[in-house]
């Protein structure tokens, strides 16, 4: 397994997390509640999103927000009233559901957006809480699913393979060839991605049309990047839409030093659009530990009745 030096590579402990976004496409139901904080079965997307970084190692969690967010910070303070008045009923099991959120090694923290001015931007706006080392993005859309129900899986690979190579990494799932243009699209120069597999990139592109993208490999929303990223993201001059690109600066990156592409072990769900947020909550409600086995027993019986 090759090595790259040159990356400067860092203890990888900081996360960005943007969820600035207005959530337009889950509209009414973001208008006021972020849509990070609608719930996929029994808590919010953003606690799933946040739970799969602390089971893959990260300790610093970096929320890159906006001033109508605040709910999002306050899921992860503490809420005196509310524990006493669950300690006066006997309902322990609810306490520990909320205090234990996260461990209390884990430190979360937030920066203002003030500008909608793209991914690239949301990333620099946390730069001084990263400093000069790797670090990872997790976009709180995207909801990581593996059968196991080891649904951090996945980012704990992406991580060991940071390690192993200090290589900046993608994580990547097939879409069918069709939808090519609705995905920022990585060429690994005609390799197959297998689940688990992780192959070198030699370029990328954003939205491609159909017939000319180098591959169907979608980048999904699980990065991790070396800290020149930063320097280059305040290089970058905003592309479309007047926005400022990660996609532009990994460009850069990539002319620089090697990236690869982790192709996802388990399945994606897209919680920003309202189809694939009911594809997510039908999903893990089917798994979920307590609730599955009733809920599939309901599932069923619509099924039933809709033939």
């Amino acid at each position: 397994m090759q090595i790259y030096p040159d990356n400067r590579m860092t203890e990888l402990t900081k996360i960005v997390i943007p969820v600035a976004g207005l959530g337009t496409r889950v509209l009414p139901a973001s208008k006021v509640i972020p849509k990070e904080m609608l719930t996929v079965v029994d808590r919010p997307v953003i606690q799933y999103v946040v739970e799969e970084a602390v089971d893959a190692g990260f300790r610093q969690i970096i929320l890159v927000t906006s001033d109508h967010k605040s709910a999002i910070e306050d899921h992860f303070d503490a809420h005196f009233e509310l524990e006493v008045t669950l300690e006066r009923k006997g309902k322990r099991q609810l306490i520990e559901s909320i205090r234990d959120i996260v461990p209390p090694e884990v430190t979360i923290s937030s920066v203002r957006q003030h500008y909608p001015l793209g991914l690239g931007h949301a990333v620099l706006c946390a730069a001084p809480l990263i400093g000069d080392e790797a670090f990872a993005v997790s976009l709180p859309d995207v909801l990581l699913y593996h059968p196991s129900g080891d649904h951090g899986k996945d980012l704990k690979a992406l991580v060991r393979e940071y390690h192993a190579t200090g290589a900046a990494l993608f994580m990547v799932e097939p879409v069918p060839r069709e939808r090519v243009d609705q995905y920022g699209i990585v060429d690994c120069n005609g390799e197959k991605a297998e689940p688990g597999k992780t192959m070198d990139i030699v370029g990328m592109v954003e939205k491609p049309k159909v017939t000319e993208a180098p591959s169907n490999l979608s980048i999904i929303g699980r990065y991790i990047l070396p800290a020149r990223t930063l320097e280059l993201l305040r290089e970058t001059e905003p592309g479309a839409g007047g926005e400022i690109q990660l996609t532009d600066a990994m460009q850069q990156l990539l002319a620089e030093s090697p990236m690869k592409a982790y192709s996802l072990q388990g399945k994606t769900y897209d919680c920003g659009d309202k189809l694939g947020f009911l594809r997510a909550n039908v999903r893990f409600g089917l798994s979920h530990p307590e609730l599955g086995k009733d809920f599939r027993e309901i599932f069923e019986e619509f099924v039933r009745e809709t033939r």
